[in-house]
């Protein structure tokens, strides 16, 4: 712990030194990622384990802390609201974003499931006839498998950035998967109110609407993607405030796995961290 090195905006995010040996990191924004940006690493998630540790560091000190970025885990919340108990928590973006497209790829891999269920139905009843087997190609050559599998990247992106080949298979895919659109463009709904929205009032009528689409839209992934943003709408929309993600926290996690990897792993973790320390702290 570096209780010198705690400023007005900090992130909180979970990290890995070696196999499931999960440590809590906060860091410091404004250190970008370099000396002085380490505040705290402390073994464990357990958000009472944690607490404890950062607590130490003085109350004065910690109630000037302005914002916090986290990930959408419990824990972190409550880790954040105890030790800093002045500062906006705001939940980051890019795991409000990962969840719609979580919930979207699910809704891929169900109707893969099907089309690899419906073709061995195919082929067990050619066998049983004593004919050849020949899959149904659709208009780009793929079979109805083939298509679930190879939409994966396209569903990421949005329209724009699909290749000629990306958007013919789109068309094919919302051809015969109506549903896929409509998640589709509820997942793009999404990221563009976050892309596209400065005012935070705005936001929260926008974000509104989007229940409202979900809801009617009936999707069980999508509804609980909404109510896991419902649980969090307030620090949801804290971002539109300082449009703050926790991207400096996921820049200091890929610094470590980078570190590690130079390493070829982490043999000893006491001298790992002191290493660290040395370096961020």
């Amino acid at each position: 712990m570096f209780a010198d090195n705690i400023g007005d905006y900090l992130s909180i995010d979970e990290t890995s030194l070696s196999y499931d040996e999960l440590y809590t990191v906060v860091t410091n924004k404004s250190a970008k990622g370099k000396k002085g940006a380490l505040v705290a690493i402390v073994k464990g998630t357990k958000a009472e384990d944690v607490i404890a540790v950062v607590s130490k560091i003085k109350e004065s000190k910690r109630r000037k802390v302005k914002e916090i970025t986290l990930d959408m885990a419990p824990n972190m919340e409550l880790i954040a609201k105890r030790c800093f108990p002045k500062a906006n928590l705001v939940t980051d973006r890019f795991h409000v974003e990962k969840l719609a497209n979580e919930a979207l790829q699910d809704m891929r891999i169900t109707y893969r499931w099907q089309a690899i269920e419906q073709e061995n139905k195919e082929m067990q009843l050619a066998k049983e006839l004593k004919q050849e087997y020949v899959p149904l190609l659709l208009e780009n050559g793929d079979t109805h498998k083939q298509l679930l599998v190879r939409s994966r990247y396209l569903l990421f992106k949005t329209e724009d950035k699909w290749t000629p080949k990306q958007r013919f298979r789109a068309e094919v895919l919302f051809n015969y998967y109506p549903q896929l659109e409509k998640a589709y463009k509820l997942t793009m709904k999404l990221k563009y109110i976050y892309h596209t929205t400065k005012d935070k009032g705005i936001a929260f009528t926008r974000l509104a609407q989007w229940f409202s689409k979900v809801e009617d839209a009936g999707y069980a992934q999508f509804n609980t993607v909404m109510n896991s943003i419902a649980a969090r709408y307030e620090t949801i929309l804290n971002f539109f405030d300082n449009r703050s993600t926790n991207a400096s926290a996921e820049s200091f996690n890929a610094k470590i796995k980078s570190f590690r990897a130079t390493l070829r792993g982490v043999n000893h973790i006491p001298y790992f961290l002191f290493r660290l320390k040395n370096i961020y702290a």
